[in-house]
């Protein structure tokens, strides 16, 4: 890894495993030592992307099926690309971001049933060539990370997004997409275990992303 490039580290996993949480700590921990980073977030996470996330999580884009769903997160991911994470990248920060590629993979290519051609392709033009140097996936039973996050939910008085309220089948099929691509991919993704303690799951990915410093030096 060249030198002079930023670090692209992405969170994955299902709903209620904990990466808002990690991804803050690391953050925190990370700056402490001198780096510079980017906390960015997906959907979302450049001014155009945000409006799109609006619209994907109410589910007003619902009704117009899964394709229009994939189609809108690829715009929202390209518009967060060009604007936010390769700018990033280019000055030599490290970029944090929770969800990336591998969620439209796992939610609307496995659990969406569109052909994983059609998917890939997407990406391809969304990205623009800008790929994770490191991905981490927190992994967690469907049942345990929907009852967190819907106690997160009730807590903040907020409704589940269009994701949480589906069936606890379809959160165990995308936890299953997620080891698969890990399996696919293992130099580029790390398992962590999210039923861990807090400070236990936290030093785990800090280790693995200080040894992903270390090599881009």
């Amino acid at each position: 890894m060249a030198s002079d490039r930023g670090l692209f580290v992405t969170f994955e996993g299902g709903e209620g495993a904990g990466k808002s949480t990690q991804i803050r700590r690391l953050a925190a921990s990370l700056e402490r030592a001198g780096e510079t980073v980017v906390v960015t977030r997906e959907p979302g996470g450049s001014p155009g992307a945000e409006a799109v996330r609006h619209v994907l999580l109410s589910g007003a884009a619902e009704p117009f099926g899964t394709r229009m769903e994939a189609i809108l997160f690829a715009a929202a991911r390209n518009d967060h690309v060009e604007e936010v994470i390769r700018p990033a990248l280019e000055r030599g920060d490290i970029v944090l971001c929770d969800r990336f590629a591998d969620s439209s993979r796992v939610y609307q290519g496995v659990t969406g049933n569109l052909p994983s051609a059609f998917i890939e392709l997407l990406q391809h033009v969304a990205i623009n060539g800008v790929n994770p140097d490191c991905t981490l996936i927190l992994d967690i039973p469907a049942e345990v990370g929907l009852a967190r996050a819907r106690k997160r939910g009730s807590d903040l008085a907020a409704a589940p997004d269009r994701f949480e309220k589906e069936k606890l089948e379809t959160h165990e099929k995308r936890r299953e997409g997620f080891l698969d691509i890990a399996a696919r991919e293992p130099d580029r993704c790390h398992v962590i275990d999210a039923l861990d303690a807090e400070n236990v799951i936290a030093a785990q990915i800090e280790r693995i992303v200080l040894s992903q410093i270390a090599a881009r030096a």
